[in-house]
């Protein structure tokens, strides 16, 4: 059984900052962040290899890093310069390295206020 949790979601005013986490019960290769706002689907949000190679859709760029801790099959999201628009449900995703498979979390919620 595979199990993605994530935390750090949370209220924040606009231009402060939050951090997610996402443990994953095994290894994975591929870890990413995506999120979904009420009414629309669900987006990337940025990815990170195992072995560090990054990437990150254009509205975040600059503003939100994607990292992660192998040995703690752990991944990270440190988002600044927050937004209103960045309110959503994130969602973490991995790629398994024992069966390819990907899988989802729970998604936690991240409101930004004005």
């Amino acid at each position: 059984q595979v199990q993605l949790v994530e935390s750090g979601g949370g209220l924040v005013q606009a231009g402060g900052s939050l951090g997610l986490s996402c443990l994953a019960s095994r290894s994975t290769l591929i870890m990413g962040w995506y999120r979904q706002a009420p009414g629309e689907k669900r987006d990337l949000v940025a990815t990170i290899t195992r072995g560090g190679d990054t990437s990150y859709a254009d509205s975040v760029k600059c503003r939100f890093t994607i990292s992660r801790d192998n040995a703690k099959n752990t991944v990270y999201l440190q988002m600044n310069s927050l937004k209103t628009e960045d309110t959503a449900v994130y969602y973490c995703n991995a790629q398994m390295l024992d069966n390819g498979y990907t899988y989802w979390g729970q998604g936690t919620q991240v409101t930004v206020s004005s």
